[in-house]
């Protein structure tokens, strides 16, 4: 009798002519990496000696009135109050002790460069949500290969950074970035498949992402507070007030998420999006940032050997109104330079029905790619032999 094999990997009578390979049950993992007190982190690297002082990036107050908000708070600066998008004015009250240190949002951009690095040394499916967050999936782990990982990921970037990061563990994104915002600050909270209802079940349905007040104003007059009062209601008693969005909230709520769509075997799109520190009334800047997210989706898709056919673009206004364009390339394409150019020509076309009309600026920034194949072979084009 053959010895039987570990947990999880295929059996040795699969290497035996005409017996096809056992499947592997091992699941898929999603590692939620959330850079804590982002902007504040990337300060105190070059500036140490304000390590346990309450600190805020963001336009002093001591330079004179500003419509400018709060990008970051230490930990040592939020039992006053002060939070993230809050005005500059509100905050030099609440915490008149703060050292406040102007933005860089050059040193901001490349140090996320750098934490996408480490994060790629551990698999090649890496998906950026914004210049602080990011999910790392890894295919076909035990529950304690991902435990180790996040546990490597969260040393890796703060030796080799000196950023502190939150990941949450889970088989769903979504559940994975709520075990984030639970792990804060610089900890670790995995949720295993059968304890995915029980953890989510005392939290505030505002827990969710998506759930904003609105929803959860909808949700409250209907007696629904918590996550564990969701999942005890039918889809069908909530369709009127949320529509669609129904069940698939209560399917979250009782721990059976539907399948993440970045992260499922048929892979569909692929997108990442960045929401500017304040926002953007000139082009260039704009050009500047598409250039940039481009760059990282078409390395992305590279590490996992995808092409894409359509590129999109949408932007998020001031008011915080979206509109979006997208483009079929014809041919699936690979590669920097396609969805680069792409891209920019979305967003110029976007910035320039703007500027005719309302002149709104730009809040929120997203590069997506759709219809999406797997690679067979290396394109090749002729900017390569140049």
């Amino acid at each position: 009798m053959p010895p039987s094999s570990p947990r999880g990997s295929s059996s040795p009578l699969g290497t035996l002519p005409g017996v096809p390979p056992v499947e592997s049950s091992r699941p898929r993992w999603v590692l939620y990496v959330d850079l804590d007190a982002f902007y504040v982190s990337c300060e105190l690297r070059d500036r140490p000696e304000l390590r346990g002082k309450p600190v805020v990036v963001g336009p002093p107050p001591s330079e004179g009135p500003t419509r400018g908000v709060v990008l970051s708070a230490s930990y040592e600066a939020r039992p006053t109050g002060v939070r993230s998008a809050m005005p500059v004015g509100v905050a030099a009250r609440l915490c008149p002790e703060a050292i406040w240190i102007p933005p860089d949002f050059t040193k901001y951009e490349r140090a996320s460069r750098e934490v996408r690095s480490v994060l790629r040394r551990h698999s090649p499916t890496v998906l950026p949500f914004s210049i602080d967050e990011a999910a790392v999936i890894l295919h076909d782990a035990s529950m304690d290969e991902a435990q180790r990982t996040a546990e490597t990921i969260q040393r890796e970037l703060a030796s080799e950074l000196s950023l502190p990061a939150s990941i949450g563990v889970a088989t769903s994104r979504v559940i994975a970035k709520i075990a984030t915002d639970r792990a804060k600050p610089a900890g670790i909270r995995l949720v295993a498949p059968d304890e995915a209802a029980a953890f989510l079940a005392p939290l505030p349905v505002r827990a969710i992402p998506g759930v904003g007040p609105k929803t959860e104003g909808l949700l409250r007059g209907l007696g629904i507070q918590t996550i564990g009062d969701l999942a005890a209601r039918r889809p069908s008693e909530l369709v009127r007030p949320l529509g669609t969005f129904a069940s698939e909230l209560v399917s979250l709520a009782r721990g059976e998420p539907r399948p993440d769509p970045d992260t499922s075997e048929e892979p569909r799109s692929r997108s990442t999006d960045h929401t500017f520190a304040r926002d953007v009334e000139q082009w260039e800047e704009l050009e500047r940032a598409v250039r940039e997210l481009a760059g990282e989706l078409a390395t992305s898709l590279d590490h996992e050997g995808l092409r894409f056919g359509t590129v999109g673009v949408a932007l998020r206004w001031a008011d915080f109104t979206r509109t979006q364009r997208s483009r079929s390339l014809g041919a699936a394409r690979e590669g920097t330079v396609p969805l680069t150019e792409a891209a920019v020509r979305l967003a110029r076309e976007l910035w320039e029905t703007e500027r005719s009309s309302r002149r709104r600026p730009v809040r929120t920034l997203s590069v997506r790619t759709e219809r999406l194949v797997p690679r067979t072979q290396k394109q090749v084009f002729l900017d390569e032999f140049r």
